[in-house]
């Protein structure tokens, strides 16, 4: 069972992350931070990517989507291709996705957080995830909160989409573009190290910095990201649950089986069955459908499996009688 959980970490994890990076939403060690400190994964992909050898696991990956007769969800990246055309295939050649002293990554500094002399009130979108728990948050932060049925023209307005990014909610609710922010709250602030905010490329820098020293109040880490569609961790454990999900539905394993050593094998303290439960199937659905109708990419439709059991309420470690 091992090389299947090993599958699921390169094809749900690495392959996404890869994606994210190569639209520019943020670097490498950015993403890696992120799904360290909000998602809970021990390393983060690039970090494994570098570890494991960039050319053995584009290797890896490129075989199963051969298999698998150029499946969308397997699709490898042309940022490892680069990568080993370069020579630069991870910790063995002293660099990779990072650089290598003494065979310890050199990790970039984070964005310092910025000062802001004035905080703009703060309005929350009416659909935003976790709403009550969002407002409790930036109450607790010392936000001045708009209560209005719409943000006034000086509001910072907060949404918290699920699977969309923040330039459609943005349109969709009629929103300054110019002074909206998206943040993720797939899993609940109160479980997680880090916030993630998101900007469109109408979003002002103002408008940015004072909703990054906002969140940053309380002392938690905070990275703004640029605009994407499920953020960072939505699309990577999205599509982590989603292929786990389908390599149940074609019967290359039971649940059981696939739940039995799937945390250490992932590097996280879940297996991805148990991850999709967590989160909530319903929530890693509508995730899914969001971003495929954000990219238009057939890689994010869910599996049958998880369509079903989300619709349904059902667990996603039930099987059929």
């Amino acid at each position: 069972m091992n090389s299947i959980y090993k599958t699921i970490g390169f094809l749900g994890g690495a392959t996404e992350a890869l994606q994210i990076a190569s639209e520019g939403v943020a670097d490498f060690a950015t993403i890696d931070r992120i799904l360290r400190d909000q998602a809970g994964f021990k390393l983060g992909p690039f970090q494994l990517l570098d570890i494991a050898g960039i050319d053995a696991a584009h290797e890896a990956i490129s075989s199963v989507y051969q298999q698998y007769l150029n499946e969308p969800r397997y699709r490898p990246s042309h940022l490892a291709v680069q990568r080993i055309s370069s020579g630069k295939l991870g910790q063995k050649t002293g660099e990779g996705f990072y650089t290598y002293v003494n065979g310890e990554a050199q990790m970039p500094a984070e964005v310092a957080t910025p000062t802001v002399s004035e905080m703009p009130p703060v309005w929350v979108s009416t659909r935003a995830m976790r709403r009550p728990e969002l407002l409790q948050l930036l109450k607790d932060l010392g936000a001045k909160i708009e209560t209005g049925a719409s943000p006034s023209a000086q509001a910072l307005s907060i949404v918290a989409p699920l699977g969309f990014d923040v330039t459609t909610v943005a349109i969709v609710e009629r929103l300054d573009p110019a002074r909206t922010v998206g943040i993720d709250m797939l899993i609940d602030d109160k479980l997680t190290q880090r916030r993630v905010l998101a900007t469109s490329p109408a979003t002002r820098a103002d408008m940015r910095d004072a909703a990054h020293a906002l969140f940053a109040r309380d002392g938690k880490a905070v990275t703004v990201i640029r605009d994407s569609g499920g953020f960072v961790t939505q699309r990577v454990v999205a599509n982590l649950i989603n292929i786990a999900c389908d390599m149940c539905q074609q019967g290359l394993c039971t649940p059981e089986e696939l739940e039995a050593t799937g945390a250490a094998d992932l590097g996280h303290s879940m297996g991805p069955l148990t991850m999709g439960n967590k989160y909530g199937p319903t929530e890693i659905l509508e995730v899914l459908f969001n971003v495929q109708t954000v990219y238009g990419d057939t890689r994010y439709r869910p599996s049958p499996w998880l369509r079903r059991r989300g619709a349904l309420g059902l667990s996603l470690m039930h099987t059929e009688s």
